[in-house]
């Protein structure tokens, strides 16, 4: 007896391993921003002193003014090739890959000379009046100019390389930048005692190795990304931006909001208290990697399947965001919370001092607030790719300034310092209601499954009785796939023959990944099967998390001396092809995508 099918349970399992195999990298990745700061704060605290440490936090609203530019750019271009890449349009893919690479360059440029003026010229007054602490942020301030072009270009590379399953050249990058980081201040600041200047130098350069180390992969032919000017599809350029925007738009919020809390804290408490904010935010910025790593994956896979259509996959990834990040990230925020004094230990040292007793409460509340963003951000981002531009910019405003600084000014009259903290939490709380509120609103009831909490549209993809999702794990389950193929074409009145050619299909293009592919590696292995019936079409699609295997490549390669030595030579595979009136091969991720359209 033949075993059944298994229910497309699979894809779940799938997309999870997926999703936590790419997840390090990514976390490496958004960590190398935040390992900058936590060096460059414990020199500054250790070798330079409390008020260079003020001025490293009086830089960080700015840091995030650069970042939102950077986030339009890789955020609109990822998720636009992402979509690109699901149809399958790779001139498409390298048209707007070449403009991501100008606009950086020019935003990067001009932002460059912008810096450099402001700091030569003493044109620094709106970020701080203060007399000794001032000269200190010009000096840091033309240190990070050097770096600015590297941020932005290895930001890009590093957000298209996963797209290219190339995802160990940036983790090689991370490791890298941090040691020579590392090194850098060392050598700038202890030994050369150039202080807030080698702080910022020390960063600087280390981003022109992070770049460094990722650039030449796009210069060699394995590379489906190369830059070209001849390439570049400037066309693209107001989509880029309207994808990337709203995202983008909480760094500019956020920027706001760090000019609005800063001057409520110097005028409230002091500079101490900018100190103590500044370091606490720095450790905690080391772990914000875990979150901006699990929405750097789940970008990728919501874009993708976006162009694709496939509905399952993109509730699928929040079911996974529900299920395996948040727990994950509320064990870490626990983690974070108890080591909070041995932390602040790393900077300050004597108990006694006020900026030590702040920042030790600033890593007891903030931890917090840390789960809550892990849903505000896949949210945010599905609706950036979804177009609820509506939801966008209420999470962004709300998330970037309202919440933050208002709660701040609310509080910090009454509880201090620790009112920033808790405004932090609180703002959590708010963009969790505006989510639900708004799909309430939407689907006028409260929201009861992912779909309904996602608002995704009745004519999004195949509707579920045209289309039908199976799993497979062994050899045995292939004959009774191809049998349930049939059947369901049979019963969307599709004529036997075409009926019958699906299933075979199906069961030649499903034996062969299950007989070839899962021998290759020591891990276990599915195959995710999705029919779908759409305009009379029959459109199979096989995806498998096997080796990478092009069945258009083996074909090529099969010549005509070659099948006349040995007329069995992958007949399976030219058998599909000539029933097939449409063959489709992607590598997306590291997954395998065949689409057949019978």
């Amino acid at each position: 007896m033949n075993e059944t099918p298994r229910l497309n349970q699979s894809n779940l399992k799938m997309l999870t391993n997926l999703l936590f195999r790419l997840l390090p990298v990514q976390i490496l990745l958004a960590a190398v921003g935040a390992v900058n700061g936590i060096v460059s704060s414990y020199f500054a605290s250790n070798y330079v002193g409390v008020d260079a440490m003020s001025a490293v936090g009086l830089y960080s609203p700015i840091n995030m003014l650069i970042s939102s530019f950077s986030m339009i750019l890789v955020g609109g271009s990822v998720i636009l090739c992402g979509e690109y890449m699901g149809k399958n349009r790779r001139d498409n893919m390298q048209g707007v890959f070449n403009l991501n690479i100008m606009l950086s360059l020019l935003i990067a440029a001009a932002f460059t000379v912008i810096y450099i003026i402001l700091a030569l010229s003493d044109m620094t007054g709106f970020i701080t009046r203060d007399p000794v602490i001032r000269p200190l942020f010009n000096r840091y301030l033309l240190g990070q100019a050097a770096g600015l072009i590297p941020l932005l270009l290895g930001n890009s590379f590093a957000s298209f390389l996963p797209l290219e399953n190339r995802g160990k050249v940036t983790l090689t990058a991370s490791v890298v930048f941090i040691a020579v980081n590392i090194l850098l201040n060392y050598v700038f600041v202890f030994l050369l005692r150039l202080n807030e200047l080698g702080l910022a130098l020390a960063a600087s350069l280390g981003m022109w190795v992070f770049m460094g180390v990722q650039l030449p992969f796009f210069l060699t032919a394995k590379s489906s990304f190369r830059f070209s000017l001849g390439k570049v599809d400037w066309g693209e350029s107001g989509a880029v931006i309207r994808i990337g925007l709203p995202g983008a738009l909480t760094y500019v919020y956020q920027t706001a909001r760090g000019l609005i809390v800063n001057k409520l804290m110097e005028v409230y408490i002091g500079s101490v208290a900018i100190s103590a904010f500044a370091t606490s935010d720095y450790v905690m910025r080391i772990f914000w990697a875990v979150p901006t790593g699990m929405i750097a994956v789940s970008r990728m896979m919501i874009s993708v399947s976006s162009g694709e259509e496939d509905r399952q996959t993109l509730a699928d990834v929040m079911r996974v965001m529900f299920r395996r990040f948040i727990p994950l990230q509320c064990l870490i925020s626990a983690a974070i919370i108890l080591c909070a004094v041995p932390f602040t230990r790393i900077f300050y040292h004597n108990a006694a001092e006020p900026v030590f007793a702040m920042t030790a409460a600033g890593l007891r509340i903030l931890p917090l607030c840390m789960p809550f963003s892990v849903m505000c951000m896949h949210f945010t981002c599905y609706a950036q790719v979804s177009g609820k531009q509506l939801l966008v910019h209420l999470l962004s405003i709300f998330d970037g300034v309202i919440s933050v600084a208002g709660f701040s000014a609310l509080l910090i009259g009454f509880l201090g310092i620790n009112g920033v903290y808790v405004a932090n939490v609180l703002n959590g709380v708010v963009t969790t209601l505006i989510i639900i509120i708004y799909s309430w609103v939407r689907i006028r009831h409260f929201p009861r499954n992912m779909d309904e909490l996602m608002v995704i549209p009745d004519d999004f993809g195949a509707p579920e009785d045209q289309r039908m999702d199976l799993s497979l794990h062994s050899m045995k389950e292939v004959v009774s796939v191809a049998e349930s193929v049939q059947s369901f074409c049979l019963a969307h009145g599709i004529d036997s023959r075409r009926s019958n050619l699906a299933g075979l299909s199906m069961e030649e293009m499903a034996g062969n990944i299950i007989d070839h592919g899962f021998t290759k590696d020591k891990r276990p292995n599915s195959v995710d099967i999705r029919v779908v019936h759409k305009d009379d079409d029959v459109i199979l699609r096989i995806k498998d998390d096997c080796v990478p295997f092009d069945p258009g490549e083996r074909l090529k390669m099969t010549s005509d001396e070659s099948i006349g030595e040995d007329p069995m030579k992958n007949i399976g595979i030219r058998m599909v092809y000539k029933i097939a009136r449409e063959v489709q091969y992607q590598n997306v991720l590291g997954l395998n995508v065949l689409t057949l359209k019978i």
